[in-house]
């Protein structure tokens, strides 16, 4: 029998790998999921440099009543700075909502919203420097160049509109990885993510670069077309050439968005009363508010994957002293925004299919740095997921008594991603992509789906 039937085996795999290479080399147009999809795109609110997981969504009793005393079991092998003693938290920790929730004082606006969050309280990574886990949290890898989790995404999925990016990353960090944290390495060029600006200026600023039309339509598109006849005929001399199929169809696509790219950015038309639900009337949210408010714009509009960075200056939410005056200044600039996303989103009737991804590189220490302050934590720490499939008021994973080890349920980097792409219908053991002679994912050869959070 198997000798018989050995061709068919043998046509099965072609098939199969087939499959894998028509939709590596596809244009990057809808695609359907591996599986039904709970969320349809993902809004990933970073916040750079590392909050305090402790002193926001995670309170810890036994840290408040140890303050000053000595840690009494050891700390990481491997730490980025010297730490002291136990640090109680300087805000207070209440419930709210009907899932009763705890949330610090620090986010009273994303409080009101607690019944949409899926706290996951278990995150833990692989490096204790932001450029690592920078990485680490973008693109699945700490050491290596690899593709960004919005790339992938773009690649598995494609987009819903063909006229926009499928995955714009708003007012990005150059630092710590810089472009690399939303870059495609050896996914097709048109998979990158496109920036909206960058985080050393204003959001009032960010604009996409050569956006506007240089000469009339039907002259630039003259002008496409023979150079893309240029192009396929060179391809007809040499074969299929991945690098030059990315670059037609990225100039394919620079040519639409130059109609839809500027009404998309373009605030103008927002109502008075949706502005000021971001903060936008505000000096001090008013930056943050517009970032989250083009998000929801360029949601509603199809684009995959969206990526908004709160990133002020080096120091960002990188509080190794002054934690109180660090934290209090950025958590006051993100909350009114990120609250005013969820209920516009809910609104609209966007978040059931949209994935809204808040969190940093790493948490925070429970012990002291330079007296007020606290180091880098990748052991243990706080992201929260809210809309697209995932239980609404759920507490997922724990930490221990202090907050320093991620010890329920825990969830490595890689259990994120692969979550994160189940929910978009998509296994992350059949999302690869074949370079170098092996086959790679976003998730290495790692990565389990918490499936206790999916609705």
């Amino acid at each position: 029998m198997l000798k018989q039937s050995a061709v068919g085996f043998g046509a099965v795999a072609l098939q199969a790998l087939l499959g894998m290479e028509s939709r590596a080399e596809a244009s990057p147009s809808e695609r359907p999921p591996h599986f039904p999809a709970r969320a349809k795109r993902v809004i990933f609110l970073f916040m750079k440099g590392g909050p305090s997981h402790i002193d926001t969504f995670d309170p810890k009793p036994r840290l408040q009543q140890d303050d000053g005393k000595e840690l009494p079991f050891e700390k990481p092998r491997v730490q980025f700075g010297k730490t002291t003693k136990l640090l109680a938290s300087p805000w207070k920790f209440k419930q709210y909502g009907e899932s009763g929730l705890p949330v610090s004082e620090l986010f009273p606006h994303v409080a009101q919203h607690v019944d949409e969050l899926c706290m996951l309280h278990s995150l833990h990574g692989t490096n204790a420097a932001h450029g690592g886990a920078l990485l680490k949290l973008h693109t699945g890898s700490d050491n290596f160049v690899r593709p960004s989790m919005g790339a992938w995404v773009h690649y598995g999925l494609g987009t819903e509109n063909n006229s926009l990016p499928g995955f714009i990353t708003i007012c990005p960090t150059l630092a710590h990885g810089g472009v690399k944290n939303w870059g495609s390495a050896f996914l097709p060029a048109q998979y990158q993510g496109v920036p909206l600006g960058v985080a050393s200026q204003p959001s009032a600023d960010a604009r996409i670069a050569h956006a506007a039309p240089l000469r009339p339509d039907a002259l630039q598109r003259m002008q496409l077309d023979y150079v893309n006849s240029l192009n396929r005929q060179h391809l007809e001399l040499t074969g299929p050439l991945q690098e030059l199929e990315s670059r037609i169809e990225t100039m394919e696509l620079a040519f639409r968005m130059q109609a839809q790219a500027p009404e998309a950015i373009d605030l103008s038309k927002e109502t008075a009363a949706t502005k000021r639900l971001y903060g936008m009337d505000e000096p001090v949210t008013e930056d943050f508010g517009r970032q989250c408010l083009l998000a929801r714009r360029l949601a509603e509009r199809g684009v995959r994957f969206i990526q908004v960075t709160h990133s002020d200056s080096m120091v960002q939410w990188d509080q190794h002293s002054n934690l109180k005056q660090g934290h209090e200044k950025n958590a006051l600039e993100v909350d009114k925004p990120i609250a005013g996303l969820l209920q516009d989103l809910k609104q609209r009737g966007l978040l059931h299919d949209t994935l809204v991804l808040w969190g940093g590189e790493f948490g925070r220490t429970p012990v002291a740095q330079s007296g007020d302050g606290r180091d880098h934590n990748p052991e243990g720490f706080t992201m929260w997921m809210a809309g697209g499939g995932v239980k609404r008021g759920f507490r997922y994973g724990s930490t221990d008594e202090y907050g320093y080890y991620a010890q329920q349920d825990k969830m490595h980097v890689h259990d994120m991603h692969a979550t994160l792409l189940h929910l978009l219908g998509l296994d992350h053991e059949r999302l690869t992509f074949r370079n170098a002679g092996r086959d790679f994912r976003l998730t290495d050869i790692a990565g389990k789906v918490a499936t206790k959070v999916i609705a």
